[in-house]
């Protein structure tokens, strides 16, 4: 699956070469049970679950500092790559994120939020706002070392493409998922854009009770 993300039509090759990367994910992903009680979660599990926690970026809501894709303990950290001129999945997401955040009471105070700018060119000055504007608390993080965001972007399996068309359009497209991490820096799941508010709540909910069992 890919989804549009500029203003302008989409390229049929990059949607279809996106498209492929997503599905790839999804293949290799499961949503349906083991022992560990995975068929109660409504997002997408792996199996074994990766490691995303081996690089860091630097953040752009405190300048100087690295941020880490691993929770506190005993927390969840949300991640999503994504950019701030996107015109509708972006900010979709970070809002269904929101109000999935506000159903789940004081627990959504074990749940931090990063957002990391796969624009980096036009977004460095004004993620911080942006997300801010959807989680007050949430963290902008990005770089424009092209080769150390890719290299954060690997293990959840994020993709995307920048490109300039000849009368200066900037188009973007990326893999359209919200990922959350637990305490060990493991992927523990993935949420395909579309997913409700309330699956994500609850699933986020069914993962801290297991952490306080």
């Amino acid at each position: 699956m890919s989804m549009r993300l500029s203003s302008s039509r989409p390229s049929r090759r990059s949607r279809r070469r996106l498209g492929v990367t997503a599905l790839a994910v999804a293949l290799v992903a499961t949503a349906c049970g083991g022992d560990d009680g995975a068929d109660e979660l409504s997002g997408i599990t792996r199996s074994p679950a990766p490691l995303v926690n081996a690089v860091t970026l630097p953040s752009i809501s405190e300048p100087g500092d690295e941020v880490n894709f691993e929770a506190d303990p005993g927390e969840l950290k949300a991640v999503y790559y994504g950019f701030t001129n996107c015109p509708d999945v972006c900010p979709t997401t970070m809002a269904d994120l929101t109000v999935a955040l506000r159903k789940m009471g004081d627990e959504a105070d074990k749940v931090d939020v990063v957002m990391v700018t796969v624009d980096p060119d036009r977004d460095l000055d004004v993620l911080d706002a942006y997300v801010t504007s959807f989680v007050d608390d949430a963290v902008a993080a990005g770089t424009t070392d092209l080769e150390l965001l890719r290299a954060s972007a690997e293990p959840f399996g994020a993709n995307w493409e920048v490109r300039t068309l000849d009368d200066g359009t900037i188009e973007v497209d990326h893999s359209p998922f919200l990922y959350l991490v637990n305490d060990a820096g493991e992927l523990v799941l993935s949420w395909q854009f579309g997913a409700s508010s309330d699956d994500m709540s609850n699933d986020m909910l069914t993962l801290l009770d297991r952490y306080d069992a």
